[in-house]
C-alpha cells in the first residue's frame, strides 16, 4: 500500500505543528498545504520547525490548486473555530471526495450550535463517500471524550465537573483574539455585552457530546466568563498582556440534562499561567457510583494536545463510514507509534 497521503490546510501554529508530527510517522506522507496571502508559492518548511534536509520540498498554493479529488487521503484542516466559517472549507473538501479532520471546535460537535449545518455536511460527506471529523484538545478529548470514557466503569451517573485549567501559550493569534489576550477590562465587558467575546469556543459541543454519549439530552444551557487580569507583564508566542489588562478568561458553563442529571463546566485559561503562581491541571469529578477523582497536573499542553488529536485520529476517520462523526462515533484515539498504513482499511484508502 502506498503512504497515506495528507494535505495541510492552514500552516499557522497548529498546522504548522501536525506538519512537524506528521514528518516524524511512518507510511504517511504530506503531499500539498493550502494557503493564502504571502505564503503561497513558499515552502513548507519555511514556516515549521523541521528542517527540509533531503526531503522533498512542499510548495504552498491556493486550496482550489492544491485539493482535487484523489490528491490525498485526507485534508487536515487549521483554519477556523466555528461551524458556520468552516462550513464553505469543509464542503469544498468533502465535494473533493476527501476525508477531513477539523480543529475548529465547534464542528466536535455542530448539532448543539448548527444542527442545519450538520445535518448538511453529513448529507454532502455520504454522497461523496468520505467523513468528516471536528477534535481537539478540547473541546475534542480532555473536558468531554475523557470524561464519557470515565464513565464506562461507573453503575450510574448523578452529578458531572469537568475543569481544565490551561495556558494559552502555545496557540496562534486566532485564539489570542478570541480569548481577548491583551485588551483592557471595559474592552472585555463590552465585548461580552455585545457578543463579540469569544472565550472559550466549545461547551455546548462538550455537553452536548456528553448527553448524547449518555443517551440523554440536554434540557438547559448556559454559560459565562470573567476576565482574568494580570498585574504583571505577560508575553507569549504569540500574544502580550500588559499589567492590568486581559490575560486570560475564566469560563464556566452550567447544564441540566432530561433526567435532572447536572453537568458543571469550569475552565479558567491565560497565557503564562505559571508566571503567577498558577498550577494547571485537568480534572473529571463524578459523583456516581463508585465515585471518580481524576487528577493530571500539569494539564495537558493545548498546542501539542490539539496538533496530536487531529493526527492520531486519521486512521480512525479514513476508516469510518461515511458521514459526520464525533468522537463517540470512532474508535478510541491512540499515538500512531507504528507504520500509520497498517492501520487502514485497504479499501478505505483514497490514493491507491
Amino acid at each position: 500500500m502506498e503512504n497515506v497521503k495528507v494535505i495541510i490546510w492552514g500552516l499557522g501554529a497548529m498546522g504548522g505543528g501536525m506538519a512537524d508530527m506528521l514528518l516524524t510517522k511512518k507510511g504517511i506522507e504530506i503531499v500539498g498545504v493550502a494557503g493564502r496571502g504571502k505564503k503561497i508559492g513558499t515552502s513548507m518548511y519555511d514556516y515549521i520547525k523541521t528542517e527540509k534536509g533531503d526531503r522533498p520540498d512542499v510548495i504552498i498554493q491556493a486550496a482550489e490548486d492544491v485539493i482535487k479529488p484523489g490528491a490525498a487521503d485526507i485534508v487536515l484542516l487549521c483554519t477556523d473555530s466555528f461551524t458556520k466559517n468552516a462550513f464553505p472549507k469543509l464542503k469544498f473538501i468533502l465535494e473533493q471526495g476527501i476525508n477531513v479532520i477539523t480543529s475548529a471546535e465547534e464542528m466536535s460537535y455542530p448539532a448543539a450550535q448548527n444542527p442545519d449545518l450538520a445535518a448538511e455536511l453529513d448529507k454532502i460527506a455520504k454522497e461523496n463517500g468520505v467523513s468528516v471529523l471536528g477534535t481537539g484538545i478540547n473541546p475534542g478529548h480532555i473536558m468531554d471524550t475523557l470524561v464519557l470514557l470515565m464513565t464506562g466503569c461507573l453503575v450510574d451517573v448523578q452529578e458531572i465537573t469537568s475543569r481544565r485549567v490551561n495556558s494559552l501559550s502555545p496557540f496562534g493569534p486566532a485564539v489570542m483574539e478570541e480569548q481577548g489576550i491583551g485588551i483592557s477590562v471595559e474592552e472585555f465587558k463590552e465585548r461580552k455585552a455585545n457578543h463579540t467575546m469569544a472565550g472559550h469556543v466549545g461547551f455546548a459541543e462538550s455537553v452536548g457530546l456528553m448527553a448524547e454519549g449518555l443517551g440523554l439530552k440536554v434540557c438547559e444551557f448556559s454559560q459565562d466568563m470573567n476576565p482574568i487580569v494580570t498585574d504583571v507583564d505577560r508575553k507569549s508566542p504569540y500574544g502580550f498582556a500588559a499589567a492590568g489588562t486581559c490575560a486570560g478568561v475564566a469560563m464556566t458553563a452550567e447544564a441540566v440534562l432530561d433526567n435532572g442529571m447536572k453537568i458543571h463546566m469550569d475552565h479558567p485559561q491565560q497565557i503564562e499561567p505559571e508566571q503567577v503562581g498558577v498550577t494547571t491541571g485537568d480534572y473529571v469529578i463524578i459523583k456516581g457510583t463508585p465515585n471518580v477523582n481524576l487528577l493530571n497536573s500539569p494539564e495537558i499542553e493545548g498546542g501539542l494536545g490539539t496538533i496530536a488529536m487531529c493526527v492520531n485520529m486519521i486512521p480512525q476517520v479514513i476508516n469510518a463510514e461515511p458521514g459526520l462523526k464525533t468522537m463517540i462515533d470512532l474508535p478510541i484515539p491512540r499515538a500512531l507509534m507504528g507504520d500509520v498504513r497498517d492501520r487502514i482499511c485497504p479499501e478505505k484508502k483514497i490514493v491507491k
